[in-house]
């Protein structure tokens, strides 16, 4: 049984992070099991199904709270705030925070180089954890958990911060909204000029996975790539 790997001190230190006292010890085990253990010692599961779960419930749980706290936020603000806060990096951060690098079961060679500190291992673990948790304590324990971790994090976001970055910059906001709903960059093309050389205008358009979305003009590529990206997020509801 996977259970046997854990010493009653590591289950002791892990529930009093998590807030939880598990009924089955074995998943607990999983969630803590790197594949790379596993290859050494040929026996058990690893965590991998359980990230799985874990980046599903990490999800939801973010999503409704994003929306919870912000009622007058569009769809394309919630999304960039839930991408940002689910990132890899995030989640290798808060993993970091509450000492999970150090509760996983690594093999020799993986512990040698450092895998208690790698950024996927640890934005692994964390995922898997909160699988487990889920699965033995239900979707309010692990909720609790998620929005304990996240407070600081939650509470850092403001509705006018994000106005102000997209008045400043609509082509990187408009890029990290594609990238959340789209899992792709805006392509940006000069499709017009004229006026003479010291006073050329341009016309740019945007194609966003695989489609136009908008045009924008200026007095140059930078100021029409800036208007297209505004008439993009308009388009958005951004």
């Amino acid at each position: 049984m996977e259970s046997q790997l854990l010493s009653a001190e590591h289950i002791e230190q892990v529930e009093a992070v998590l807030g939880h006292s598990f009924s089955n010890l074995d998943l607990l085990a999983e969630a803590l099991t790197h594949s790379s253990f596993n290859n050494e010692n040929r026996k058990g599961k690893d965590n991998e199904r359980l990230e799985f779960l874990g980046d599903a419930v990490i999800g939801l749980v973010i999503g409704q709270e994003l929306w919870r706290r912000f009622p007058n936020s569009s769809e394309g603000q919630l999304s960039r705030w839930r991408s940002q806060l689910v990132s890899r990096k995030s989640l290798a951060d808060l993993s970091l925070d509450t000492g999970m690098g150090q509760w996983v079961f690594l093999g020799k060679g993986e512990r040698r180089s450092g895998g208690s500190e790698k950024r996927s291992i640890l934005a692994g673990v964390f995922e898997s954890v909160v699988g487990a948790l889920y699965l033995d304590g239900g979707l309010e324990k692990a909720a609790a958990f998620l929005l304990k971790v996240y407070k600081p994090s939650l509470e850092e976001l403001s509705e006018d911060d994000i106005r102000y970055r997209k008045e400043l910059d609509q082509k990187t906001f408009l890029q990290e909204i594609t990238q959340s709903r789209h899992g792709t960059t805006p392509l940006y093309r000069v499709v017009d000029m004229w006026g003479l050389e010291h006073e050329k205008n341009f016309k740019v358009e945007i194609e966003i996975a695989g489609v136009v979305v908008a045009t924008g003009e200026g007095k140059s590529k930078k100021e029409a790539e800036q208007r297209a990206a505004q008439g993009a997020l308009e388009a958005f509801g951004v």
